[in-house]
This record gives structure tokens, C-alpha cells and sequence, in this order.
């Protein structure tokens, strides 16, 4: 299982043009469970010059796809929410860690915590998605 989760987001991460422009890497996969890692640039900045809050919900969407998608069926996401926590500038590491708390047979419910280096939170994510009957081919 776990040799088929990285597959799955390895493949998955192929095809996808924005985690590859966000810079994204990826730290570990296991079956409901992703860690990222990503730097921030100027350009993700807003008006104030802190991190545009699309920039932090993108990084952590793509945990949360990846962990869902690690269990071997395609899932598509049905509800997702951000809290900003804490500030952040431009050249700081942060780190999208999405962990599994429920998963059904069609369901399933994950909260991902983006973290600074200091591994203090700065957003908390919570995403639903549909698992639907498709598995990966990988």
C-alpha cells in the first residue's frame, strides 16, 4: 500500500502545473496521509505584503488531494474551509502536513495543518471528499 500511495501522487503531481508553480515537494505519502513542503515567494504576496490567502488554501488543497487520492481511489473534494492563523512573508519554508480523521466507504474527512518552520500553525484546513469507485492506475 504504501509503494502504491507514492505512486498515485507521484503520478497525480506529474500533471498538475500549480503544485509544480507553487514549488511544492514532497516530504512523505502513506495511505491517508501527506506532508509538503513549500517556500514562499514574493509574487504569493498580497497587498500588505504578507502571503495571499489563496496561496496558503492552494498548498494545503494539494495535501489534501494527495492524502485522499493515497488510499488507491480517485476522490474528489466536496467541501473545504481555511483559518488563518498566523502571518506570513516571503522566503519563509513552510509545510502542508493533511491527516486522515474519518474515511468511509464514499466519504472521507481531513485536516491539514500548514506549518512554518518552527512548526507553528499558521492555517488549519478541513476538507470532505467523495472516493469514488475509479482506482488509480499506477
Amino acid at each position: 500500500m504504501q509503494e502504491q500511495a507514492a505512486k498515485i501522487v507521484e503520478k497525480m503531481y506529474e500533471n498538475d502545473a500549480f503544485s509544480q508553480w507553487l514549488g511544492i515537494e514532497i516530504v512523505e505519502i502513506r495511505p491517508g496521509y501527506a506532508k509538503l513542503k513549500m517556500r514562499t515567494r514574493p509574487e504569493m504576496l498580497n497587498g500588505f505584503g504578507i502571503l495571499h490567502g489563496g496561496i496558503s488554501f492552494s498548498f494545503a488543497d494539494s495535501a489534501f488531494a494527495f492524502a485522499c487520492n493515497s488510499r488507491g481511489r480517485h476522490a474528489f473534494s466536496v467541501d473545504t474551509s481555511i483559518a488563518h492563523l498566523k502571518k506570513v512573508k516571503a522566503d519563509e519554508i513552510l509545510f502542508a502536513v493533511a491527516a486522515e480523521v474519518n474515511l468511509s466507504h464514499k466519504i472521507g474527512l481531513y485536516e491539514v495543518r500548514v506549518l512554518n518552520e518552527a512548526e507553528e500553525p499558521v492555517a488549519l484546513f478541513k476538507g470532505s471528499n467523495y472516493r469514488s469507485s475509479r482506482e488509480w492506475d499506477v
